[in-house]
């Protein structure tokens, strides 16, 4: 256990910054499931817009990495369009 003030403080920031991260995470992971079990075009647009104003919002809160929220977004912006056709 930590004897120092800092560190037990450390150690209640890490666990709450923990907690947050695995709530968006889990959060991000089923709206990006929501889009890609989509058929429909409209429906699917919706939900598309809705995924990546999210995974803008976590990689500006450093949640995850801003490459991987491109990355994501255009993964679900190819399957958004290839209902399209």
């Amino acid at each position: 256990m930590a004897n120092h003030k800092s560190a037990i403080k450390r150690i209640r920031t890490s666990l709450k910054q923990n907690q947050r991260n695995r709530h968006y995470r889990s959060l991000m992971r089923s709206t990006i499931k929501k889009v890609l079990a989509t058929t429909e075009q409209e429906a699917a647009q919706a939900q598309y817009v809705q995924a990546t104003s999210l995974l803008d919002k976590m990689a500006s809160k450093r949640i995850i990495h801003a490459n991987k929220a491109a990355n994501q977004k255009s993964r679900l912006a190819k399957h958004v369009n290839s209902l399209a056709s």
